[in-house]
């Protein structure tokens, strides 16, 4: 018996060659007022050489975890959730594509016009199914049937606008491993996203070792917890370590330091 491999992803998939979307763009924005319609343009596109898709679009929640992996959940389950504010015409629900041809998706989000809650910020998640599965193969050359599956980001918020706020909660070095434990915590009403940066000073010889940027997108409550290896520190001795965290406020940025002895 054949295994079936189903492929997720937020952005565009392809196996070998065997079958692929793209979904473009990956996360849709909204800004309503209640009681009120807007209607955003998904494209999504049959990248495949050969194989037509019938594909099917349905709706689900999501949230990141403490490390922000992607959990997702069935729809209308989390509080945050606006998928019950979604429509999308039924001839956009089930449709096939041949190889390379593509279809847009209108999907509406009509605000209610009384507030099932207070929150200033909710989202949802519009996946794309495939629902023919092609003959493949795996790494090892087993015959599998490799089926894909894409999914929308959708965020929504009113329109006034919600200052946003990051906090470090926690910041640790492990000079045995050589990784840097970061913990922060989103303040925020919003989603709040950025980069993290990072430099190491000895402070007897005056090197300096900066870490590349870490990206970061998180949800209104969400804490993250980061390791970010710092594999270029080699030198002994007494360092400074600095964390700054841009999340996007031009009047605004998170700082921790760190001294600690690398022996």
């Amino acid at each position: 018996m054949k295994k079936v491999a189903l492929v997720f992803c937020f952005l565009m998939i392809q196996i070998s060659a065997q079958t692929g979307i793209s979904v473009s763009p990956p996360r849709v924005y909204f800004d309503t007022t209640p009681g009120s319609s807007s209607t955003q343009k998904v494209t999504v596109t049959n990248v495949s050489a050969k194989h037509s898709l019938d594909l099917a679009v349905n709706l689900g929640d999501w949230e990141y975890d403490e490390r922000g992996e992607n959990v997702m959940h069935p729809a209308n389950t989390l509080e945050n959730s606006c998928a019950q504010w979604i429509s999308i015409n039924k001839e956009d629900t089930y449709f096939t594509l041949a190889p390379g041809e593509r279809k847009d998706i209108n999907v509406t989000l009509t605000t209610p016009t009384l507030e099932k809650d207070k929150l200033a910020a909710h989202t949802a998640l519009l996946f794309v199914s495939q629902m023919n599965p092609v003959d493949g193969t795996d790494s090892k050359g087993a015959k599998i049937k490799v089926s894909v599956k894409s999914g929308i980001k959708i965020f929504h918020k009113k329109p006034e606008t919600t200052a946003r706020k990051i906090e470090i909660q926690d910041l640790k070095f492990d000079t045995a491993k050589k990784i840097l434990n970061l913990q922060f915590a989103n303040h925020s009403e919003l989603w709040t996203d950025g980069k993290i940066s990072t430099d190491l000073i000895n402070t007897t010889t005056g090197k300096k070792i900066s870490i590349d940027p870490t990206v970061f997108y998180t949800l209104p409550g969400d804490v993250r917890k980061l390791s970010i290896p710092v594999n270029a520190l080699e030198e002994k001795g007494s360092y400074n370590l600095s964390v700054l965290i841009d999340y996007g406020d031009d009047s605004v940025l998170e700082m921790a330091e760190l001294n600690f002895n690398y022996e």
